[in-house]
């Protein structure tokens, strides 16, 4: 049996995981666009002549892209959770932002190390900000009272 508790007070937490998935959908146009899998593949061969056990892999692009598309998709379904204040969403949430924060984090810095505009880079803090929101938006609904939570 799944627990829910369908209110008002989870829309914001709903509404913080569907900007997340937007801004991820935005990010991987923005990948995309900007050749991402040219500078991602080099550097992985580059890492494993250093370091031969890095378990980093390379795609081709059908199948990074049609990964990513079907992560979005899932992600996009799993809203329906967060709208609902499903309990399970809440470690979900948790993880989610803050691989989405690291992810745009490292294409800033990876920016900054190249001196140049790293694929990805130009959404990644459309990406920062809806993960932000999401963690304090799942923050703050599960700090809400119990009684708070459940009236409609």
């Amino acid at each position: 049996m799944m627990r829910e508790y369908p209110t008002s007070n989870n829309r914001r937490w709903g509404i913080a995981w569907v900007a997340l998935c937007v801004a991820l959908a935005v990010h991987v146009a923005d990948e995309t666009v900007t050749d991402f899998l040219s500078y991602w593949n080099p550097l992985v061969h580059s890492i494993r002549e250093h370091w031969s056990f890095a378990p980093l892999p390379t795609f081709s692009f059908p199948l990074w892209f049609g990964g990513l598309i079907f992560a979005v998709l899932v992600f996009t379904y799993l809203s329906r959770f967060a709208f609902r204040g499903v309990m399970w969403m809440k470690p979900v949430s948790y993880f989610v932002a803050i691989v989405m924060l690291f992810n745009g984090i490292q294409h800033l810095v990876a920016s900054v190390y190249l001196q140049r505009a790293a694929p990805g880079v130009y959404s990644s803090p459309l990406l920062l900000a809806a993960a932000a929101y999401l963690l304090v938006s799942v923050r703050r609904y599960w700090q809400t009272p119990f009684n708070v939570r459940s009236s409609a």
